[in-house]
């Protein structure tokens, strides 16, 4: 037993012995890609997606056991159709992925693309024009997306792709601005869209006294991991919409913590996560005494 175990030990000692440098960057560079490619499919979109495609070929691979020439034909040919749809459905996710690739911020690829002094600027900024904004009563709509990506979202308003700061969005929701009735899609510190349609909630339990702006934001709030905050036009208070779920009458430094809860990275222990989840127990999805916007 000894001397098999000996040999084994042997083995393993040869083994590592052949390895380089360049095996361990090899291995380390596709963990890389794996790690980039397994979050890219956390987004809603392309998870539902994969789950149909490994049915197809579960079904293809089936049909080719059993003989079924028939079924396994023209599932054969669907899948020659099937890439070229797969490429012309997720173009605008393969050209973002491939301009980063190309650009100076090949970094991007690789990294978050964000700081945490620049987040929380962006919460800083968004407070305050909130603050700002209820006080003269503007209605605003600002989503900021987190894993499941808005592109959708985005492409129904005007692209901006800029800083988040207090007087853009002071100048984007003001009534006479062209894009005020539509929402701000923050992504990673940045607006990304302006003006931007966001599907409606189908909560028949919602309080008829909410009006489009609220209904729009808890409907976005459904339909993703999305942090909406909500700026009332006709009473002028702050609310803020998380799983379908509104919070509301918020003070400007409850709106602050709750935000910072919710976007910055946390790298303190996990009791500050619970304090933002604690904080939205209390959250009725009727609402209660706002009328209107």
């Amino acid at each position: 037993m000894s001397a098999k175990l000996s040999v084994l030990l042997g083995e393993i000692v040869r083994y590592l012995m052949t390895i380089e440098i360049t095996d361990i960057l090899d291995v380390l560079l596709m963990a890389i890609v794996l790690y980039k490619l397994l979050k890219f499919v956390k987004t809603s979109r392309v998870a539902n997606l994969l789950k149909g495609v490994l049915i197809f070929l579960a079904v293809l691979w089936l049909s080719s056991i059993f003989h079924l020439n028939g079924i396994s034909y023209i599932m054969g040919r669907m899948v020659e159709w099937g890439v070229l749809a797969l490429i012309i459905l997720f173009q605008p996710e393969i050209r973002r992925v491939l301009e980063q690739v190309g650009s100076r911020r090949l970094a991007l690829f690789f990294t978050k693309g964000e700081t945490q002094s620049a987040l929380e600027r962006m919460v800083g900024q968004t407070v305050l024009a909130c603050t700002e904004m209820s006080k003269s009563r503007t209605g605003a709509l600002i989503v900021f997306e987190r894993e499941i990506m808005l592109d959708d979202m985005v492409r129904s308003g005007t692209i901006l792709n800029a800083d988040v700061s207090n007087e853009l969005l002071k100048n984007i929701f003001f009534v006479k601005a062209p894009m005020h009735d539509g929402a701000v899609i923050v992504r990673k510190g940045r607006i990304l869209g302006a003006g931007c349609m966001l599907p409606l909630s189908k909560n028949v339990n919602l309080s008829r006294d909410l009006g489009m702006r609220h209904r729009a934001g808890i409907g976005m709030s459904e339909n993703s991991d999305a942090v909406v905050v909500i700026v009332s036009e006709e009473t002028g208070s702050i609310s803020v919409a998380i799983g379908g779920m509104l919070k509301r009458h918020l003070m400007p430094e409850t709106l602050e913590n709750l935000l910072r809860n919710e976007l910055l990275p946390q790298e303190k222990e996990s009791s500050d996560r619970k304090l933002g989840i604690l904080s939205l127990l209390h959250i009725r999805k009727e609402g209660g005494e706002d009328h209107g916007e």
